[in-house]
């Protein structure tokens, strides 16, 4: 019974988030439906960000997809770090990668950039509430910045870091933009046995 209303909960999301799509079209709706922000959009699904079910940490990134320089570096340590890691240490693990422009990220190309880096990470954009909720949630801070000339229009400033999760969205530790996955590397199995021992206490700095 229980698994039954997460699907008729993931159903229901869904489809606001159909509607939702439909009605950015009309000119006369200004305002964006409310959504929880642990409900997000990836590719063509739906995805739970805090769903109880899965018990893998997540290994959180915000950026976009634009971003010039910081984001494809993150993304690319993240991609090595995971490579690195035996096999039953990546099974423990759920990344993510959540889009700070939901403006021009949709969600099948917020899926397919985070794919560009490794199969296993899930790209998710949602509403701008949605991230905006989110990002004061673990402290992300971002802002638009106007480029005049530009085609590319804007940029967003933001911090970089990895935010490991628990299941629930609690945070567990955020570590700073890393040059090389060399700390990912050491920090992850610390993480995972300590979660596997239920010992994590952490919360980050």
């Amino acid at each position: 019974m229980k698994y039954q209303w997460v699907i008729l909960a993931l159903a229901l999301v869904a489809g606001l988030f159909t509607s939702y799509m439909m009605d950015s079209n009309d000119p006369d709706v200004t305002r964006e439906p409310y959504y929880p922000m642990n409900f997000l959009e990836s590719g063509t699904e739906v995805i739970d960000l805090f769903d109880p079910e899965d018990k893998r940490i997540r290994l959180v990134y915000f950026g976009y997809t634009q971003c010039p320089d910081v984001c494809p570096t993150s993304l690319a340590v993240l991609s090595a770090a995971l490579k690195a890691l035996p096999q039953q240490q990546r099974d423990q693990l759920w990344p993510v990668f959540i889009s700070l422009d939901p403006s021009r990220d949709t969600a099948m190309i917020s899926a397919q950039y985070a794919a560009h880096f490794d199969n296993t990470i899930t790209g998710a954009t949602g509403t701008e509430q949605q991230i905006k909720a989110l990002a004061d949630t673990y402290g992300v801070l971002y802002i638009k910045n106007t480029l005049e000339n530009s085609k590319i229009k804007y940029v967003i400033d933001h911090n970089s870091y990895f935010y490991f999760l628990k299941p629930n969205g609690e945070l567990i530790k955020k570590l700073p933009h890393l040059a090389n996955p060399s700390q990912l590397i050491a920090t992850i199995p610390i993480i995972t046995a300590k979660m596997t021992n239920n010992e994590i206490i952490d919360n980050s700095q």
